[in-house]
């Protein structure tokens, strides 16, 4: 049976730094260049650059910063100029705390979210555990293993996610084959494409019966089902269509691309599995069904998530409240159009793009849980370092 490790009251785990006033900046003075990082309670590790060498910040390293706003939590051991607003400085007693371990134990506090409400006073009464110092750096040595995986998983997730936007514009304006280009009226598209409206590519989608169909069973797709970030389907409702809300009146088939009309700058846009074949969505999504069977929908999806067809519907959407754009709208809007083979290859080259991205970021989600599992359990005694096999970890690290 494990043994919980001894806690040490959060005051009573601290001890004075030199840091005062004289080494913080205002977020005004933050600069996008310099010879110095910035760390302030924002997100980004680092939120800019400043000149000021008077202010820079050299004893006492490694510290602590937590945001008093933000419960942000940063482990600085490099010379660096601190931000004003909502940072506290900790250093913890070395005869208790090793500053890395003191760090991942603040990580595994629980400090409810109080919006911009200060969240220091909550901190300083929490209990810090506290095994001995060599157990603290086994521990920290572990975390901080999976936290460089999790850290690099999120590196090449943003690199990819970028790699993405590029190939989006330069395979709509250049195309795969790195064409000359010629003028039209939405911006310069490779010389042997054609400029024709949307609906051209597309035919009707039906409406669904209320009157034969009202006990169907069916899963419901409205405008919050899509991810954001990965434009994708990732939750559905079920009901009788009878109960479904007064939106859910169209009927999906895979292969159809749905576009959210309502707010379309946000980009929620999809391409509809198989899974979802013959269930129905919001009226709420502009459905585009491809005539062209040899593609259906997959070079679709793609060419409305560029960001010129994007910029051409915020022009024209209207409404105070819930800016909108009617479906007639989006499939009158002019596209760049290829041959059915080019059509084909881009598509291949933009899911092959989605794919990696899908790959990191379910590498990012794994190390985020692996993380956190570990940080409770460790911190808990519930495991003990000497129980772990990390080898895969650290041959991954190598690599």
């Amino acid at each position: 049976m494990n043994v919980s490790w001894p806690l040490v009251e959060f005051p009573q785990a601290l001890r004075k730094t030199s840091v005062g006033r004289e080494n913080q900046i205002l977020s005004s003075e933050i600069q996008p260049t310099g010879r110095y990082p910035v760390v302030d309670q924002g997100q980004s590790f680092i939120s800019g650059y400043s000149d000021a060498a008077e202010r820079v910040i050299h004893e006492d390293l490694p510290l602590v910063i937590f945001g008093d706003h933000t419960r942000c939590l940063k482990y600085v051991d490099f010379p660096f100029i601190l931000g004003a607003d909502g940072t506290k400085v900790l250093k913890p007693k070395e005869e208790l705390f090793d500053t890395k371990f003191f760090y991942h134990a603040l990580m595994s506090l629980d400090i409810p979210n109080r919006g911009y409400n200060r969240h220091y006073a909550l901190l300083k009464e929490k209990k810090i555990p506290r095994p001995g110092i060599p157990e603290q750096r086994k521990i920290s040595t572990v975390l901080g293993l999976v936290q460089r995986a999790m850290e690099e998983s999120e590196r090449l997730l943003a690199l990819t996610t970028e790699l993405k936007k590029t190939l989006l514009h330069k395979l709509f304006t250049e195309s795969l084959r790195g064409e000359p280009q010629k003028q039209t009226e939405i911006g310069p598209v490779p010389v042997s494409w054609e400029v024709k409206p949307l609906e051209e590519l597309v035919e009707d989608a039906a409406q669904v019966n209320m009157h034969s169909d009202s006990l169907r069973e069916i899963r419901y797709i409205d405008v919050s089902s899509i991810s954001r970030e990965f434009l994708r389907i990732e939750s559905a409702a079920n009901y009788v269509l009878k109960d479904a809300p007064g939106r859910a009146r169209k009927e999906i088939t895979e292969g159809d691309v749905i576009f959210a009309t309502v707010r379309p700058t946000l980009l929620r846009v999809a391409r509809i599995p198989q899974e979802f074949h013959d269930e129905v969505c919001s009226t709420a999504f502009c459905v585009l069904r491809d005539k062209n069977k040899s593609t259906l929908g997959r070079f679709i999806y793609y060419l409305v998530q560029r960001e010129q067809f994007v910029k051409q519907l915020a022009a024209i959407e209207s409404g105070a409240s819930y800016p909108a754009v009617t479906d007639r709208q989006v499939k009158l809007q002019l596209v760049p159009l290829p041959n059915d083979e080019e059509q084909l290859e881009i598509a291949q080259v933009l899911e092959t793009c989605d794919a990696t991205i899908g790959m990191h970021a379910s590498k990012k989600l794994t190390f985020s849980y692996l993380f956190r599992s570990l940080l409770h359990q460790l911190m808990t005694a519930q495991i003990r370092v000497e129980d772990l096999d990390l080898s895969e970890l650290e041959a991954e690290e190598k690599e």
